[in-house]
């Protein structure tokens, strides 16, 4: 063929491929070869640094193996450092849900929330990541700068601007009640400050 792929009809009478055969590029911009093809090529656009090329072949390769864990989480790293935080957050929660022990899962589903700017659900999943793996450094500072975020928000640094008064309490504590997912101190056995 002209732009250099060969056709894998394996020229048998009627265009009927081989058993195990790879049809040859369909449409203009279909990538070529399997799932598995798909997914190395993707993986390598993302270590060299192609977090939006990578987007595209995992996306493909998730939309043909949807139950592929590994899969998926290779796209969330990619939709993450493309910039997709919520396509990002819900592939890594999709991972989380059929393995809540995966740590890099929970670890991606915190900082995605964070990014998103929802810090409760951060600090949730990435305490989970850093129980489940308390000597990983990158976890613990991440769920320490999202508990200084909820901390700094609920007014725990004093004035955040000039002329705000020190003092000021969030209407909700002074009467006793905790917003939801509000609950002080470190989960039991977590110590992130190791």
């Amino acid at each position: 063929m002209e732009d250099g792929q060969e056709r894998l009809d394996g020229g048998v009478p009627g265009g009927q491929l081989p058993t195990g055969a790879v049809p040859a590029q369909g449409r203009p911009g279909e990538p070529t070869g399997d799932v598995y093809d798909w997914f190395r090529r993707g993986a390598q656009l993302l270590a060299q640094g192609h977090p939006a090329a990578a987007e595209q072949l995992l996306a493909r390769a998730a939309e043909a193996e949807p139950h592929s864990r590994s899969i998926r989480e290779a796209l969330a790293r990619a939709q993450f450092d493309a910039g997709s935080y919520a396509a990002a957050l819900e592939n890594f929660r999709a991972v989380a849900m059929v393995d809540p022990s995966d740590d890099y899962a929970q670890f991606g589903w915190g900082v995605a929330a964070a990014r998103l700017g929802d810090f409760e659900t951060s600090a949730e999943h990435l305490a989970l990541a850093v129980a489940m793996r308390p000597g990983t450094d990158h976890y613990r500072a991440a769920l320490r700068q999202t508990r200084a975020t909820l901390a700094a928000r609920a007014g725990a640094y004093g004035p955040l601007l000039p002329g705000v008064p020190a003092g000021r309490q969030d209407p909700d504590r002074e009467s006793g009640t905790a917003l939801p997912g509000q609950c002080g101190g470190e989960p039991e056995g977590v110590n992130d400050d190791v």
